[in-house]
């Protein structure tokens, strides 16, 4: 009589695998993460305190202790060093054609260089206590703002070192300032006080024309691209708010563990093009991660840690360059990887350009070689692939079920090394309500070694919740084989000794967890505060 198979069967898969927590990596988690390929310029030895880009070559300066260095962007080299500093240097700035870069300090005084001559032109005297925030205006080649520890927030003329307009508002420290992209008159200073200040340089009275409160001292604020939203970092918060509607809060992203230091935006380019070109707001806090937050979707799109706490980041205009600076001298430069061009890959092309690189000739069906192509031969873009259906391997134990051999199956199962496709099978025969029957049918030797494999994994988290349950049966089921059995009682021993010892295991990490529980709970209500 033939054996009874069914049509179309796939093999046995167990449905007690566990899901991964390992986040899914998404295109632009990868963008952020592969298109760069970073290098660590070490022993600066002190904090960098502050990262600018150059707005024509992309080059970007640096500052850390009483010096600032100029890198290039294309070698990431050293190029040039101000150290005409009498004290610890802040935020750098660059003027908007970049020949000229301003410069804060612990002394109060702004300085003025000049890149090439790397002379200090302009000393503008008037804090009396130290300036960590200095900008130039969009647009405006001829003043500049600086905001210091004295709560004063300065208008320059730069040419004359004339202090034009001194807006007092601020009640604590004044450590961040940005300039409007649309109006060189408008810029934004944050401050310890918890408060974000708009300022118009063509109100007489002076007073500010718009307040935030972000509700943690300010770290840092930009203006975002078209100047009618705004970002500010503090606490462990960064906030975004809508200029337009008066400084109506629009998101609060709060993914940071401790204070964020430092916010930038960065570019992402959708299809090679320019015109694509999306926006990205990049933070860096004391925890060591550099978050991508799209302000577009209001989420966090990539996350990436260092092994140091960050304090300043930048990005170039054309996002071909980002620079992080660490707490202990450590610089994490990454430059943009070049794409590859015609099976080139993306090593650098030296003093050859990319057209010079000879392109291979596309073959067409009008040309003999076109039909004497090899196996070998690489589909081109416009080819249309027939992909041959890959061959399901069959094990012996789906072939088993396949013909329904159940107790079979089983004990094949049961002689092999994966506990996996063992669980696999019992869950299928259960399915099927011939599992109970099986384990009736097993003869001693077979029911030693159900026995065996339960003593094995019954204790294993992943299979645990199975096969427990699936022992207590056999127990109950051939009560009178495993008495009548000198074998078969050592196996239940050892099921037996390993149970007691895995709930020994558990009392104790549930006496851990009411230790460590108000702990959580004590450190939780201390960081709220």
């Amino acid at each position: 009589m033939a054996e009874v198979q069914i049509g179309k069967t796939y093999p046995v898969k167990s449905r007690l695998k566990p899901k991964s927590k390992k986040p899914t990596s998404t295109t632009e988690s990868k963008y952020w993460k592969k298109s760069y390929k970073t290098t660590q310029i070490p022993n600066l030895i002190y904090p960098i305190t502050s990262i600018d880009f150059s707005p024509l070559t992309n080059d970007f300066i640096t500052t850390y202790s009483a010096s600032a260095t100029l890198y290039s962007s294309q070698t990431l080299e050293p190029t040039s060093k101000f150290t005409s500093f009498n004290d610890v240097a802040y935020s750098a700035s660059y003027r908007h054609d970049g020949k000229l870069v301003a410069f804060g300090g612990e002394s109060g005084d702004v300085q003025v260089f000049d890149l090439k001559t790397r002379s200090a032109l302009r000393r503008l005297k008037g804090h009396y206590r130290s300036v960590r925030c200095v900008k130039y205006p969009k647009f405006d080649n001829l003043h500049l703002f600086s905001g210091g520890d004295d709560t004063f927030v300065k208008y320059w003329d730069v040419a004359s070192e004339t202090e034009l307009l001194s807006f007092q508002g601020h009640k604590d420290y004044v450590r961040s300032g940005a300039s409007s992209p649309v109006s060189s008159d408008l810029f934004v200073t944050g401050s310890y006080d918890h408060t974000v200040k708009l300022w118009d340089t063509r109100v007489s009275s002076m007073n500010s024309t718009m307040n935030i409160n972000h509700g943690k001292p300010v770290e840092d604020v930009i203006f975002l691209p078209f100047g009618s939203l705004l970002a500010t970092a503090g606490g462990n918060s960064v906030k975004i708010w809508d200029v337009t509607s008066g400084g109506k809060l629009i998101y609060a992203m709060e993914s940071h563990n401790k204070t964020v230091t430092s916010i930038c935006v960065g570019k992402i380019l959708k299809d090679g093009s320019p015109e694509s070109d999306e926006s990205r707001l990049l933070s860096v806090g004391l925890d060591g991660y550099m978050k991508v937050f799209d302000y577009s979707a209001l989420k966090i799109t990539h996350s990436m840690r260092y092994p140091a706490p960050l304090l300043s980041v930048g990005v170039s205009s054309d996002s071909s360059v980002r620079v992080i600076g660490t707490s202990n001298g450590v610089i994490y430069a990454g430059k943009k990887k070049k794409k590859d061009v015609d099976g080139v890959s993306g090593k650098e092309l030296g003093e050859y350009s990319i057209s010079s690189v000879p392109e291979k000739r596309a073959l067409r069906p009008t040309n003999f070689r076109y039909f004497e192509r090899s196996q070998s031969e690489k589909p081109s873009r416009g080819d249309y692939l027939i992909k041959r259906q890959a061959k399901v391997k069959v094990t012996e134990h789906d072939k088993l079920l396949r013909k329904f051999r159940h107790k079979e199956a089983l004990v094949t199962v049961l002689n092999g090394k994966s506990p996996h496709d063992m669980v696999a099978v019992m869950e299928e025969l259960v399915a099927r309500k011939k599992l109970l029957k099986c384990v009736s049918n097993l003869d001693e030797d077979e029911l030693g070694l159900l026995l065996n494999v339960l003593h094995k994994y019954c204790t294993v988290p992943r299979y645990a919740g199975f096969l427990i349950g699936l022992t207590k049966r056999v127990a109950q089921m051939r009560a009178e084989d495993i008495k009548s059995s000198y074998t078969l009682k050592g196996y239940v021993r050892n099921i037996k000794r390993s149970l007691m010892e895995e709930i020994s295991i558990q009392n104790s990490l549930q006496e851990i967890q009411g230790i460590i529980s108000p702990l959580l709970r004590s450190a939780e209500k201390a960081f709220g505060n």
